[in-house]
């Protein structure tokens, strides 16, 4: 079953509002930006974190210093999966927050 698109905006927004917090919440020193749908996680050290929606595909794309990921909300469970290794949203943010920031932060299940 496919998201319909006023669920998928209301995933995302709820999404990036989550993850603004914790960032917002822990003692790094973040620039947070959201602008157009587009939540930007700027790093001391210069590096970033994108989220961006992918109206078409019912995906939340995230942009790292390692790549590019997609992710598919899989409704059953309630959470963003990668939609190749299946990992979830809130362990690849945590990983890559440590990769790119040396920081450890802990996300809920998103």
């Amino acid at each position: 079953m496919s998201l319909t698109e006023a669920r998928f905006h209301d995933l995302v927004d709820a999404t990036q509002e989550n993850l603004e917090d914790v960032f917002d919440d822990s003692d790094l020193d973040v620039d947070v930006e959201n602008s157009a749908g587009v939540l930007t996680i700027k790093f001391e050290n210069g590096t970033q974190l994108i989220f961006s929606r992918q109206e078409p595909l019912r995906q939340l794309w995230l942009a790292a210093r390692s790549g590019g990921f997609h992710f598919e909300y899989d409704e059953d469970n309630s959470r963003w999966v990668h939609d190749s290794t299946n990992e979830l949203l809130s362990e690849m943010v945590a990983r890559l927050t440590l990769e790119q920031a040396g920081a450890e932060l802990e996300f809920e299940e998103i």
